[in-house]
């Protein structure tokens, strides 16, 4: 057929960056963060733990090379893809998608912005507490436990994943700690 090639599927996005956004994603659902941790077990609990997992991975990306830079726009189109797809799952039709989209966008630059900030101050997770009970907790009440070991989780894993190799991170291998317990 002459219009074979046109439509045969190929993988949008490499292994690796599938492999690194799998990574995340495993990681955004661990069970404790929901059970132990008090993070809402709903789709914007969720959307908030693939986004702080997010951050960790794209602010180590962001000091990378034009093939870093590259890799990173490929996870950030695959995983507002997937946010994509999962809201269409969910019965989001298309106006809905372009109303909530560019707002899961906008949510995501606000919580990188924040997350950076915080985690640049010498005050004792104070900022990164206050940033994460009003993204991450989206102010529901929670225990100063849950909090505080949140807190001290996102500070860990962002210093981790900054001291990865970007070839790791090319090549999709990372490796996130066991959730606090």
């Amino acid at each position: 057929m002459i219009f074979s090639k046109l439509f045969k599927s190929k993988p949008a996005y490499s292994e690796e960056v599938q492999a690194l956004y799998k990574s995340i994603v495993q990681q955004a659902r661990l069970p404790a963060f929901y059970t132990d941790l008090e993070v809402a077990d709903t789709v914007e609990g969720r959307f908030d733990m693939i986004i702080l997992h997010a951050f960790c991975v794209m602010r180590r990306l962001k000091d990378g090379d034009a093939d870093v830079a590259v890799f990173a726009q490929a996870l950030y189109d695959l995983m507002f893809a997937d946010f994509d797809l999962n809201l269409r799952e969910l019965g989001v039709g298309d106006m809905g998608l372009a109303r909530r989209v560019p707002k899961m966008a906008e949510a995501f630059y606000g919580r990188i912005t924040v997350y950076e900030e915080a985690l640049s101050q010498n005050d004792n997770n104070a900022a990164l507490k206050e940033a994460l009970d009003r993204n991450l907790y989206r102010k529901t009440p929670v225990s100063d436990e849950s909090l505080n070991k949140m807190a001290e989780y996102l500070r860990n894993e962002a210093d981790k994943v900054q001291k990865t190799p970007f070839a790791d991170l090319q090549q999709g291998k990372l490796d996130f700690g066991p959730a606090p317990v």
